[in-house]
């Protein structure tokens, strides 16, 4: 009787040959040879949000720069929780990648701890790809001009003051904690269900502040309906040159922006690493890119080292642990 191998079609055993020998290759010849196929760029949230639209932009690009396709897939669900978890599981050759956010790294993580993946310890961080300022806004209704007058108007009336989020532990529940523990300030929590509801609110003073992304906020900002106080980000916006930065006001740890970035699996090979992070680099400077970026409210991303993204996440992780264990905060 013949051995298995023995009874294997030629095609077969050839297909077995290249993939012993493939194995058997060093590690730098493999990443030399890297990428040879298509890409896929999981999204964990809908089309159409920004980290698709951001993800889409660089999965283009990226395509053109790399020479393979880069394929979007959407694994939308459980907060980002679930495409996530899918590149925490896959093999870490490259060729599936994670677009990363604030929300499936930082807050999901910290309000569910066992979503089945660490967003450290199971992942390579490659590069940030874009980063999207934040900004304190108020009612049109609430009697403040400025940064110092909402201050002292909260101090005031300690307990009288609502702010509105998308959500229970969601980045605008942290940012506005971190906010009030910064400046010893008191407010009332009011969540609702998404950035909608969160808009209209303010519109209609049910709720009087909120700390989170600009782009939905610009419009009613530019129209006098809403009021702009402060803006996370390292220089003052085009759009309201009148508006400081946190750090201008003396509160530098306010003035961190939302991101989103690019991962792959926990052991990715550091050559494969590198050319990602080579590639979107390029990626980023190219004008179009930043020209679509800014269409959208975004910004460049900050050229860092994938240890200086990861260094950074694990201080914002630590930052947002210690504000959601002393405000209590815990999920729906």
């Amino acid at each position: 009787m013949k051995h298995p191998s023995e009874a294997a079609s030629p095609a077969r055993r050839n297909l077995l040959i290249a993939g012993m020998a493939a194995a058997l290759l060093p590690l730098s010849a493999r990443a030399d040879a890297y990428p040879s196929r298509p890409i896929s760029l999981v999204v964990p949230f809908p089309a159409g949000g920004s980290v698709d639209l951001v993800g889409r932009l660089y999965a283009e690009v990226l395509g053109k720069i790399l020479g393979v396709t880069v394929v979007v897939e959407n694994r939308d669900g459980a907060g980002g929780a679930i495409g996530s978890q899918r590149v925490a599981r896959a093999k870490p050759d490259g060729y599936t990648l994670v677009a990363s956010s604030q929300s499936s790294h930082l807050a999901n993580p910290l309000m569910h701890p066992n979503l089945g993946y660490d967003p450290i310890k199971d992942f390579t961080s490659i590069s940030q790809l874009a980063r999207t300022p934040n900004v304190l806004v108020t009612s049109a209704a609430l009697p403040v001009k400025d940064f110092a007058q909402f201050v002292a108007y909260l101090k005031a009336h300690p307990d009288d003051v609502h702010f509105a989020t998308a959500g229970v532990g969601s980045m605008g529940q942290l940012n506005a904690e971190l906010l009030k523990h910064t400046l010893q300030l008191r407010a009332v929590h009011v969540p609702y269900r998404g950035g909608a509801p969160l808009l209209n609110a303010l519109l209609a003073n049910e709720a009087q502040f909120a700390l989170d992304n600009l782009a939905p906020f610009l419009p009613h900002i530019q129209t006098g309906k809403m009021r702009a106080l402060a803006v996370a980000a390292p220089t003052r916006q085009e759009a309201l040159p009148d508006v400081p930065t946190f750090a201008e006001l003396g509160y530098p740890v306010l003035n961190a922006m939302s991101w989103i970035g690019l991962a792959a699996p926990a052991g990715t090979p550091p050559e494969i690493t590198q050319k990602l992070l080579a590639a979107v680099q390029t990626a980023a400077r190219q004008d179009s890119t930043v020209q679509s970026l800014e269409k959208s409210g975004a910004l460049p991303p900050e050229l860092q080292t994938p240890q200086q993204f990861t260094d950074m996440m694990s201080q914002r992780l630590a930052l947002y642990k210690d504000l959601i264990d002393r405000a209590g905060i815990r999920p729906e």
